[in-house]
């Protein structure tokens, strides 16, 4: 089964517009996600999908591949699943074009786990939350999962709601029991921003009609919880950042800065 990573990058975002394009480390943001995603192992295409001829040319530039999407488009779901329709694969992860920090070891396992298990309909990534002040915080977007990994619902509210607990629920329970395999205490989690997809399903969820839940958390994969279908999250000992505004920009470039200093 062939695999296709698409990157949508859309130019006109209202919280920082040209933000595919803010230089971090000295490449553009779309050019580290772009790279990011090359070297994730089992992918056989990378394309980035969007609606501006800056973003298609700063591609081209760094030996990329862009294609031109429908400037109409209500989400980057349906840039990847215009981008989608054109090609053969069966699997496509959608990488969000603001998420410089991505990594090969997160798009690979995802790629793998969508390739061997067919029935399952989408598949994307949480990493535990190691960041309390991440927990309150809307742009963090948080995942609770059943036994077998299956998304119970996402949110920007803190999740699970720890009633009894004397802080956030990084470890503490009010009531002074400790954890045990019996009574275990409940992770939570981070939801990253990297989806898979079987093909007939990324093709028919553009039509499902949008959902209560969905718009009021606006996160669009609520949308196919709402109507039904399954998603399955795989851990991942690696963590990213969503760059949604200037703040977040700061922070990554500030940890590529780091980076940098360790290897020299």
């Amino acid at each position: 089964m062939s695999v296709l990573v698409v990157i949508p990058a859309r130019y006109g975002s209202t919280r920082f517009p040209g933000k595919p394009l803010a230089p971090i480390a000295g490449k553009p943001m779309i050019q580290h996600v772009y790279e990011g995603a090359s070297r994730a192992g089992g992918v056989d295409e990378v394309i980035v999908a969007t609606d501006d001829e800056r973003i298609v040319s700063a591609v081209v530039r760094f030996g990329g591949r862009a294609v031109m999407t429908n400037p109409d488009a209500r989400s980057g779901t349906e840039r990847v699943a215009e981008v989608a329709r054109a090609r053969n694969a069966q699997v496509i992860i959608n990488v969000q074009g603001d998420e410089p920090l991505v990594q090969p070891e997160m798009i690979g396992p995802l790629a793998a786990f969508l390739t061997q298990h067919q029935a399952v309909p989408m598949a994307s990534l949480m990493t535990p939350l190691s960041r309390p002040e991440d927990a309150a915080n809307p742009n963090v977007v948080k995942v609770v999962v059943d036994r077998d990994g299956f998304a119970l619902y996402f949110s920007r509210a803190p999740i699970p709601h720890w009633r009894d607990a004397l802080s956030s629920g990084f470890g503490v329970r009010g009531s002074g029991q400790l954890p045990t395999p019996q009574n275990p205490e409940p992770r939570t989690y981070k939801h990253l921003g990297v989806y898979g997809y079987q093909r007939h399903f990324l093709l028919k969820f553009p039509s499902l009609e949008p959902t209560p839940l969905e718009q009021a958390e606006q996160l669009e994969q609520l949308r196919a919880l709402e109507h039904g279908y399954r998603i399955k999250l795989l851990e991942t000992v690696h963590d990213s950042i969503g760059v949604d505004t200037p703040e977040d920009l700061q922070r990554v470039e500030a940890m590529f800065q780091k980076a940098v200093g360790r290897r020299q």
